[in-house]
């Protein structure tokens, strides 16, 4: 067994064959920044992250981007699934969000895995529906909550028990589906109202509670 078999729980419940075919297969280092796959392009394999961080996005005809889901150790990109089992090519486009290990598995392994091992094809299956609904969840923010609601959410998550946030507007704007004029319109007003401070790049949370407070105004 390879050392990245063993830093994966999601597969440890993998028949010996299976295991025996993904410990043929070595981690790839990808460094932070690189684009991983783009709109247009053919699936050709299975991605299973070991370490890092993969960011898919969504780019609209007016430019406009959204993250769609992050990939983080464990987890499935939905974009990919669809694309081995239905030929469908990618809507999205994936890049590390910092350096990553991925392992590849080549789309021929997946589809014989997929058909001849039960538990692969539970694990394929199982994070496919937790990626779905995912995605069913972005969807019911984006139509019903409001945009000031959804960016006092995304800052108390990003926070995660902290009172800093080191990341750009544009960004920002990017993760809750918004423009950036719109989330720098909001966070000077409630920089105003003393819930935030902003420097270049950061923004400090002051008060926690009128931010929770609103991000569930639309609940």
């Amino acid at each position: 067994m390879t050392r990245w078999l063993a830093q994966t729980p999601t597969l440890a419940a993998l028949d010996s064959a299976a295991r025996a075919e993904l410990a043929k297969l070595s981690p790839i280092a990808h460094p932070a920044g690189e684009t991983i796959f783009t709109p247009g392009s053919a699936a050709q394999a299975y991605a299973i992250v070991v370490s890092g961080r993969v960011d898919v996005t969504l780019t609209g005809i007016s430019g406009r981007e959204i993250l769609l889901y992050s990939i983080e150790p464990g987890q499935s990109c939905i974009q990919s699934t669809i694309g081995l089992m239905g030929d469908a090519p990618y809507s999205a486009e994936a890049q590390t969000v910092k350096d990553t290990e991925l392992v590849l598995v080549p789309k021929s392994l997946f589809l014989t895995l997929l058909n001849q091992s039960e538990p692969f094809r539970t694990v394929v299956f199982h994070a496919f529906a937790a990626r779905m609904q995912t995605m069913v969840t972005l969807l019911e923010k984006v139509a019903f909550q409001r945009v000031e609601c959804r960016l006092a959410e995304r800052l108390l998550e990003l926070a995660d028990g902290t009172s800093e946030i080191n990341m750009t507007q544009a960004d920002l704007a990017t993760q809750i589906g918004t423009a950036r004029e719109v989330i720098s319109r909001r966070l000077e007003a409630w920089s105003k109202r003393g819930w935030i401070r902003q420097s270049r790049g950061q923004i400090t949370l002051l008060d926690r509670d009128a931010l929770f407070g609103l991000s569930i105004a639309d609940m």
